[in-house]
């Protein structure tokens, strides 16, 4: 029996519908306030500016399960042309990526010189793995980060993706056997123009791998932070399971990753109930042994974010009391959620310290301004304390960070406040 497909492709502003099932039983989880966007940082003539915010409420669907956020920015706003994220200057992030196209490659044995697309596709560090493989690449991103790509041999288009440019590129280039979407599937307005995109160039019986931040893991840990405008929809496999059905594809695997704090990685192919994995059926049966469609686990992370939140509050007030504020380190986006929800100012946090490669240098977070400094500072500094904003990649920095002589104790802010001294 065929079901009719929603419509995917979200208005902009204030969502009365969930964004898979179209259900108007939406229950509101957090309300962060209102927040600028995340990745908009300033410039120093920018702060004598005007800022734009909007409204930031966690919902969760009673009817599906989705939990998703009920508004929408513009996508230009989001993914301006300058934007500045970047994969490539992360190592766990360039081992994962690069990892995820060889494993695609060998457990669907594609033949050598196959098209393998990126969806989102940054500067190109997934695509690099496909090329070590002997396949042909194209990367699809809107934002100036493609021409990094380019300039680094991996051919890019710079543009958002939809079914029109999938035409033209089954025209110039042929069907893909492989598409992925990694950390981006979530972010996407037009949802259903990107699946039938997807459907358009994707090959018959092609797989379809997309990773996304994982409800149960942002349940398990209170990733609160995590929760911001470019991630519209955060989901468990179950609405996953049910979106790919309306576009005949068949989720036949999955498996949950650590990248970013706790991802899935779902593998989707272009078929209509083509047989799925004994992992697949574990992983649905565990998110119903954990309860991530019960109400009763949100009410649950709403008391324990606004617990964090207080908490982190009392131990910055205390220390800049002191005449010790503390700083920051690393700037992700969901930096920003964090010290905008929590009302942390450059009085509280002097400054946020990042990696002498980052594009974020020399910029001010949205909304509460603080600079983002050369991570050089720290060291020269030796703070007592410093908050640990990427905590969600908390080991392998503070290890390489102790190895090259910072002394400072970490403040961790989720999932529980906590300070971590050796």
């Amino acid at each position: 029996m065929t079901h009719p497909v929603p419509n995917h492709d979200l208005p902009l502003g204030h969502l009365e519908r969930c964004q898979i099932c179209a259900s108007q039983a939406l229950e509101q989880v957090l309300d962060l306030g209102y927040q600028p966007p995340c990745d908009s940082l300033l410039t120093a003539p920018m702060l004598q500016q005007a800022e734009t915010f909007y409204p930031l409420r966690f919902m969760r669907c009673r009817d599906c399960g989705l939990a998703q956020i009920d508004h929408v920015v513009p996508r230009e706003v989001l993914f301006h042309q300058d934007y500045p994220y970047r994969s490539g200057i992360t190592p766990t992030l360039v081992r994962n990526l690069q990892s995820t196209a060889e494993k695609i490659v060998g457990s669907f044995q594609l033949p050598a010189n196959s098209l393998c697309m990126d969806i989102g596709s940054n500067d190109g560090t997934l695509l690099k793995g496909f090329l070590r493989k002997g396949m042909r690449v194209l990367g699809v991103e809107a934002t100036n980060i493609a021409e990094i790509a380019r300039a680094d041999g991996v051919d890019t288009i710079q543009a958002f993706f939809g079914e029109a440019l999938a035409n033209r590129i089954l025209a110039s280039h042929g069907p893909a056997a492989a598409i992925t979407a990694t950390n981006v599937f979530a972010h996407v307005q037009n949802l259903g123009d990107l699946m039938r995109g997807v459907t358009r160039v994707l090959q018959p019986n092609g797989v379809f791998v997309t990773e996304s931040h994982y409800l149960t893991d942002l349940l398990a840990t209170q990733q609160y932070d995590s929760i911001y405008h470019e991630h519209l929809r955060y989901y468990g496999l179950k609405s996953l399971v049910q979106l790919h059905r309306y576009y005949g594809f068949s989720v036949v695997d999955a498996e949950r990753i650590p990248n970013y704090g706790g991802s899935i990685r779902v593998y989707a192919v272009k078929q209509a109930d083509a047989p799925t994995s004994a992992r697949l059926r574990d992983l649905l049966a565990e998110e119903e042994r954990a309860k991530v469609y019960e109400p009763e686990i949100y009410h649950e992370m709403s008391r324990n974010v606004v617990r964090a939140r207080l908490d982190l509050q009392r131990m910055l007030v205390d220390r800049a009391m002191q005449g010790k504020p503390v700083p920051g380190i690393g700037c992700p986006g969901r930096s920003s959620t964090l010290l905008n929800y929590c009302n942390v100012d450059v009085e509280l946090m002097p400054y946020i310290a990042e990696q002498s490669t980052s594009l974020k240098l020399g910029m001010y977070l949205p909304g509460k301004h603080i600079p983002i400094v050369d991570e050089q500072r720290l060291f020269d500094e030796q703070p007592e304390y410093a908050v640990m904003l990427s905590w969600h990649y908390a080991e392998p920095i503070m290890r390489g960070l102790r190895q090259r002589g910072l002394k400072s104790k970490f403040i961790l802010p989720l999932p529980q406040v906590r300070v971590v001294e050796d």
